[in-house]
């Protein structure tokens, strides 16, 4: 099982990034542990300065932007 975790403030971007993994993970049959991480702490101590930020297992994988679906696929 992947753990992935969406870095941000709850902005609507990344509200879209979140649910766009949790909706590509469901459709492929992926089972991920999906997590939200609005603390701004928590947040910089991957060192991602532009939101959203995703971590996958541990690795930051993307930030800033709404990432496209092929890239979402890609992590899964």
């Amino acid at each position: 099982m992947k753990n992935i975790k969406v870095l941000g403030t709850g902005c609507r971007n990344c509200q879209t990034t979140y649910e766009l993994i949790r909706k590509a993970a469901e459709e492929k049959g992926v089972a991920v542990e999906l997590e939200k991480v609005e603390d701004l702490g928590q947040i910089m101590s991957y060192g991602v300065m532009s939101t959203p930020g995703v971590v996958v297992d541990g690795k930051v994988v993307h930030a800033g932007g709404v990432p496209d679906r092929k890239k979402v696929d890609s992590w899964l």
